[in-house]
């Protein structure tokens, strides 16, 4: 791949992650009132299937920095979709569990979720991407 080539893929990805995120973002907002990034948190909670995590697995899973990770979860214990609880072993250790309310709000929210992630990266974008010669995950529109 040339540089010329590996730069218009870059910016491609970059356009296709703006669609997405303002897209997920407006419409998990408007219908289920969280954000894409409160979902994202709640989603990992809910696929690990364990009653608690550290904050730090939360920021590494969904990409965020351990001080916007809490600021996050504040807002998401603010709504009652998660809780909070002192590790016992160390005082230090802090670790978030989804509530039933929580549970309940991504559950409602992931249709919505599923929906706008297959108009964006669906088969009929790769479909799109491989005739134009792209990855299947970028298209030469960028839309």
């Amino acid at each position: 791949m040339s540089e010329e080539s590996a730069v218009r893929a870059w910016r491609e990805v970059l356009a296709l992650h703006a669609r997405a995120a303002c897209a997920l973002e407006r419409e998990l907002s408007e219908r289920h009132g969280v954000g894409m990034s409160e979902f994202e948190v709640l989603e990992r909670m809910v696929e690990g299937g364990r009653p608690r995590y550290r904050v730090q697995e939360i920021a590494d899973a969904v990409h965020l920095s351990q001080s916007a990770c809490s600021r996050l979860i504040a807002r998401l214990e603010r709504a009652g979709l998660v809780r909070r609880c002192m590790c016992e072993a160390d005082r230090r250790g802090v670790f978030v569990g989804v509530t039933d309310e929580g549970r309940a709000r991504h559950a409602a929210a992931l249709p919505v979720h599923r929906a706008v992630v297959a108009s964006v990266f669906g088969p009929a974008r790769a479909e799109t991407a491989a005739a134009a010669g792209a990855p299947a995950a970028v298209s030469r529109s960028g839309a």
